[in-house]
């Protein structure tokens, strides 16, 4: 059952050959037995989801249907859960329970899919390798000695594991696409504003962005399907009608226009990811697709701007934990200046007390103009750079990481270098557009993902050509050894 997909699932159900009852008892048993070994959740919740699972298969029976109704997931545990700790992976929420659902949890509720449990992740989702978590670090299942990505590392870890067959992820430069080319699954990141960030626990407010990570590009187009639409509680969603994602799967790649950017292929890319991207630049001429040299000229910029807005957001963010009203609060302060301090300072790890110290740096009198407002001008010049491609082709190809998975601890005394690595995922997160990440390939068995861009709101151009390519090659198919 564990090797299911969602859409496999869902055909079973259909087909009464399981209830999902007995699936979810099946994955719960697996969760606990295996996940030791990989740390990829933070907390199981067994009661609710045979509780949901019971009601999904009451559903049916009274002859309801739906692709996600008894379908097991996980939510990342910055999914705000109802009477269920909702940490983001920080000492700071340990003890924090949600009073109200997120939307995006609400919603794959209402459409009968299965809660197993809230996923580990970098602290307030700031990292690159799910090592920042103040509930250790995740291990990649194709290797334990290896980062699985981050910050949606939990989510990835246990996808990949067949722990579950799909979970929501956030993306705020790459936190879904990175750790999806790492353990050899597909990972969307939706336009800005396709799926609500209400109850979504803020990391950088225009960036961050919420998605599916699954096994294949027909199970994201289920899951997306549930998560996505126009959320009155969020001023930032847009009212914008919701295609049938699943409906396009099929349609035929004879005459579209890829781009590929030469900036992409510098001297920072693993020579062996190049040839694997090469690879999959050729399968997709073979099913039709014409293939175009393209520019982004500055593409260059797009790091060190993303490193002063996003730290700049997340210092008002997170500005909110003070230790007064929800949260970790230190013991006996000595005044209010104490309280804060301390509550913040064993509260928040390295990462996010780097983060927040940039952040504030870059926004103080004096630094706003010559920081802050100076990224956000680039930001700009990186999506102008972005229209103008799409005049010319339909999606964007390339690798999606620099470098495979790396061995754990490896950068934790250069977080710059582990910053590096997000070179191709933060210019969608810049621009606000979707983007995808689907098994390539391997390099010393280690996964490696293909990155594909398109226009706002196309999310289903990018799952159709994940899919059509899915049809014609196996890396997807790939099970980690022991799982």
């Amino acid at each position: 059952m564990h090797q299911m997909t969602l859409a496999e699932i869902a055909r079973g159900l259909a087909d009464k050959k399981f209830s999902s009852e007995e699936l979810t008892k099946v994955l719960l048993a697996r969760i606990t037995q295996l996940d030791p070994q990989l740390n990829s959740f933070i907390s199981l919740t067994e009661d609710l989801a045979i509780e949901q699972a019971k009601a999904a298969d009451a559903r049916r029976a009274n002859g309801e249907s739906g692709a996600l109704l008894g379908a097991p997931i996980a939510h990342k545990d910055l999914f705000c859960t109802q009477g269920i700790r909702t940490s983001c992976g920080s000492k700071m929420l340990d003890n924090f329970k949600a009073p109200y659902d997120a939307t995006v949890v609400a919603k794959l509720a209402a459409a009968g899919a299965v809660t197993l449990g809230k996923t580990n992740m970098d602290e307030f989702a700031m990292g690159s390798a799910n090592e920042s978590s103040w509930y250790g670090a995740v291990k990649n299942p194709w290797n334990l000695e290896h980062v699985p990505g981050g910050s949606s590392g939990g989510s990835a870890a246990a996808v990949a594991a067949r722990l579950l067959p799909a979970a929501t992820a956030t993306d705020t430069g790459g936190s879904i696409r990175q750790p999806a080319a790492f353990t050899n699954l597909t990972g969307l990141k939706p336009t800005y504003g396709r799926v609500s960030r209400w109850g979504m626990i803020a990391y950088a407010s225009s960036l961050d962005q919420g998605g599916p990570l699954a096994r294949t590009a027909e199970d994201c187009a289920i899951l997306l399907q549930g998560m996505a639409g126009f959320d009155p509680n969020d001023s930032t969603s847009i009212d914008e009608p919701v295609p049938d994602y699943s409906a396009s799967l099929g349609e035929s790649l004879q005459g579209l226009r890829i781009g590929v950017p030469k900036e992409y292929f510098s001297a920072g890319l693993d020579p062996r990811i190049a040839g694997l991207i090469q690879n999959s630049i050729q399968q997709l001429q073979k099913l039709g697709a014409v293939i175009k040299e393209i520019s982004l000229p500055n593409m260059q910029h797009a790091i060190p701007a993303y490193y002063v807005i996003a730290p700049a957001e997340a210092s008002s963010n997170l500005s909110r934990f003070d230790g007064v009203r929800f949260g970790h609060r230190c013991e006996n302060p000595e005044n209010l200046i104490d309280l804060y301090k301390r509550s913040r300072g064993e509260g928040f790890g390295a990462e996010v007390q780097r983060r927040i110290m940039v952040g504030a740096y870059a926004l103080s009198a004096g630094y706003y103009d010559a920081y802050y407002l100076k990224a956000q001008k680039i930001r700009r010049l990186v999506k102008n750079d972005f229209m103008a491609a799409f005049n010319e082709v339909d999606i964007i190809l390339g690798p999606t990481t620099p470098n495979p998975a790396w061995k754990l601890g490896a950068k934790n005394s250069d977080p710059v270098a582990a910053y590096l690595e997000d070179v191709y995922t933060i210019t969608a997160n810049l621009a606000g557009l979707p983007g995808l990440s689907m098994p390539a390939g391997f390099v010393d068995g280690l996964p490696v993902g293909v990155q594909l861009l398109a226009p706002y709101f196309q999310e289903g151009r990018l799952l159709n050509v994940a899919h059509q390519y899915q049809l014609n090659t196996d890396w997807h198919t790939r099970t980690p050894t022991g799982f």
